[in-house]
């Protein structure tokens, strides 16, 4: 297989100048026939107006005339164009299954259908192990109608909810699947390709920030299930971890809380992948409280920041008359202090979310639709907080979470509480709105944030959004509308696990995921799922 890399094109281009390209490039004759495989596409927007597509592609099958193959290695050299070389991509491949199913508690018991717990459940179902899966939360079809209601006031499902529940806090997000970590096992075009197979955009698998958009996410997670369950593995909703029990070192069985009989069961078995997620705060107690090794970690803390969208798109696109995607933005800063200040799951044409899980708390998100046509951008603009901060005790983080939460539910008065920049700046409660109206999904009231956040977190947040208007002129805004407060950036905790992903304490258990502290957003989180599934079925 051959790569072509840096095909530029017009956005206005017709549909056959990739084609055109390619021969172009490769030197063919319209005789001559070839598979061609979009690898990459990216947008180049330095030198707007002049907006170009920037494509890598993957070509092979070629055939001369229609009938004489090519010496590819010798057409690479015959060429002499250092934008094509040889593919070097590795695929992924599971590993050779070494796990037998004896009996009944041999079955590897999952707790959580997020991606971690989700992808893992696949895998091992694939591979014949038959997975259970226990999530405390409800089905996507159930859980919908839940979230609805909550966001249009109703009560609070502490257990099903915006981070509880089927596909996890992701479900209700952007659905993004861009990561920052490196994997040369091919694990993560694994988890694009999955998820392509089970409904999303084929176009994620090349697009050079993927995103699948919270309703198509809903119906993907959905069909991994059904694949899960037709391949011998089960999946139950309403229940519970409670405690894991252990003999002469090792996993030998749970108890779970069936919320839907109103009773708990001990089931038994020797494996459990434990993907939580970064929100099941009773079950780090849980863990806690029965000696699991775990140990404080980094997060950050701040604020969801809505401008408008064609504020932003203007500024990544300038004056261009092509219709093109709704920009994104990633801005760092370094305040004078020494706290870094950035955006984190920034949302194009999206919406702010209540994303709380506990009562008389509130956290915010950010959620986008597949097609990403809201009116506003909103981002996390976040400072990073660590033991340091909040305390070193293992849950101080998570306590320090609770305690912001709590200040963001008084402040609001059970609603979110919002304040266009310029008030925040000058320590006021805003009394109306300007050239931004919220895009909010739940009830929000005019609160004051710097009573919500501490002064540690609120200087850098004003230098930080200050600063960011040097890479992107009018960030700072005064009537962009701030949100509060955003706190589930990632786990408070990391489950401390050793080579063999196990954890550090208890044979058999593998913390996996976000809330294992392992991961940081969909796709890695899946990663994570592949590894656990990988170690459990060679084990």
């Amino acid at each position: 297989m051959i790569q072509i890399s840096q095909i530029r094109l017009k956005p206005d281009s017709p549909e056959t100048a990739l084609h055109q390209a390619v021969y172009k490039a490769l030197r063919l004759s319209p005789k001559d026939t070839c598979r061609i495989e979009i690898a990459k596409q990216s947008i180049d927007s330095r030198h707007k107006p002049d907006i170009l597509y920037i494509y890598s592609v993957h070509v092979s099958d070629i055939l001369l005339n229609g009938k004489k193959p090519v010496d590819e290695a010798a057409w690479i050299k015959k060429l002499k164009n250092r934008d094509i070389t040889p593919v070097t991509q590795k695929g992924y491949t599971f590993p050779a299954v070494s796990r037998q199913i004896l009996k009944e508690e041999d079955r590897p018991v999952i707790i959580g259908f997020g991606p971690a717990g989700m992808f893992a459940a696949l895998k091992l179902a694939e591979a014949g192990l038959r997975p259970i899966v226990f999530e405390r939360g409800d089905s996507i079809g159930q859980r919908k109608k839940e979230v609805e209601a909550f966001w249009q006031g109703g009560a609070l499902n502490t257990e099903s909810n915006v981070q509880f529940g089927e596909g996890g806090a992701g479900t209700f997000s952007d659905g993004k699947l861009n990561t920052a970590i490196k994997d040369p096992t091919g694990r993560i075009h694994e988890v694009l390709r999955i998820f392509a197979e089970f409904g999303a955009d084929s176009r994620i698998l090349y697009v050079n920030k993927p995103h699948i958009g919270t309703d198509v996410l809903a119906k993907v997670v959905q069909n991994i299930r059904k694949k899960i369950t037709a391949c011998g593995g089960e999946v139950h909703f309403q229940t519970k971890l409670t405690a894991i029990h252990e003999k002469d070192g090792a996993v030998n069985g749970i108890t779970v809380f069936d919320r839907a009989e109103n009773k708990s069961f001990t089931h038994a078995c020797n494996t459990v992948c434990l993907a939580i997620g970064h929100s099941a705060r009773d079950t780090f107690e849980m863990l806690l409280a029965q000696g699991i090794s775990m140990q404080p970690k980094a997060f950050a803390v701040g604020v969801r920041m809505e401008h408008p969208q064609s504020f932003i798109n203007q500024n990544a696109y300038g004056d261009c008359h092509y219709k093109l995607p709704a920009a994104d933005y990633k801005v760092t800063f370094q305040t004078s202090t020494g706290k870094g200040v950035y955006s984190f799951c920034m949302c194009p044409g999206g919406y702010v979310v209540n994303a709380s899980s506990e009562k008389e708390r509130i956290a915010v998100n950010g959620m986008s639709y597949s097609g990403r046509n809201g009116d506003n951008a909103n981002s996390a603009i976040i400072v990073t907080v660590t033991p340091e901060d909040f305390g070193s005790n293992i849950l101080d983080g998570m306590h320090f979470q609770r305690r912001l939460e709590n200040l963001a539910w008084r402040e609001g008065n059970g609603k979110i509480p919002v304040q266009l920049y310029g008030d925040f700046k000058n320590n006021r409660i805003s009394t109306g709105f300007g050239a931004v109206t919220p895009s909010i999904k739940g009830a929000y009231t005019f609160g004051n944030l710097n009573h919500v956040l501490p002064e540690f977190l609120t200087a850098p947040l004003k230098e930080g959004i200050t600063g960011f208007s040097t890479r992107i002129k009018g960030f700072d805004m005064e009537e962009a509308v701030l949100s509060g407060v955003e706190s589930r950036t990632s786990s408070p905790v990391r489950i401390l696990r050793g080579d063999s992903l196990q954890s550090v304490t208890l044979h058999g258990l593998y913390p996996c995921g976000e809330g294992a502290g392992y991961a940081g957003g969909i796709t890695s989180a899946a990663v994570d799922g592949l590894k656990i599934a990988e170690q459990i079925a060679t084990n």
